[in-house]
């Protein structure tokens, strides 16, 4: 079986599992994290909280999440969609209707999640309980993304992985700078 295949079998079975096991409740609560991440509205308002009261380290950690969340929604919205034509899961997959209202752009990868890791992974070295704090709400971003009908899990890990990358690129590009230029 080739390697594609595989990974479109994996996506129909657990983004209908996902769409199936998530009750009602949880799908609203999931819901709502997921609005308020929205536009980045979730991730800039953790960046307001963590540099009012977090001091320099919580500045030094806003900062790095802002940028690495800003590279991600880059590479992920701005390049990744517009290279990949992928159409979101079929709306017969999912026994509710939020299916009904997603967007048009490309499936892959999802943005959404590509923003949260970036901002939960460039934050969480600089302070950890930030970032752990952080992690919990990237997270269900990530699977209502699966559950609503917006993305496969291929699309999600796709997402994330350009996250941590981000963040590492932001991590990294003061000593690689320096590196190429002196």
């Amino acid at each position: 079986m080739k390697l594609l295949t595989v990974v479109r079998e994996v996506d129909r079975v657990v983004t209908q599992q996902v769409a199936r096991r998530v009750a009602p409740g949880g799908g609203k609560v999931l819901s709502g994290v997921e609005e308020a991440a929205e536009s980045t509205k979730l991730w800039c308002g953790a960046a307001v909280v963590m540099a009012g009261v977090g001091g320099w380290r919580g500045r030094t950690a806003a900062a790095a999440g802002l940028a690495a969340m800003t590279l991600g929604q880059l590479v992920s919205n701005g390049v990744c969609k517009q290279l990949a034509d992928r159409p979101r899961p079929p709306k017969e997959w999912f026994p509710h209707d939020e299916a009904d209202d997603r967007p048009d752009s490309s499936s892959f990868p999802s943005g959404h999640t590509a923003a949260a890791v970036a901002f939960t992974a460039a934050v969480l070295p600089i302070w950890p309980a930030a970032g752990i704090a952080c992690a919990v709400p990237a997270a269900m971003v990530a699977v209502e993304r699966v559950q609503s009908g917006a993305h496969y899990p291929s699309d999600v890990v796709a997402g994330a992985g350009i996250g941590v990358a981000g963040a590492w690129l932001v991590r990294r590009a003061p000593r690689l700078a320096l590196r190429h230029w002196t």
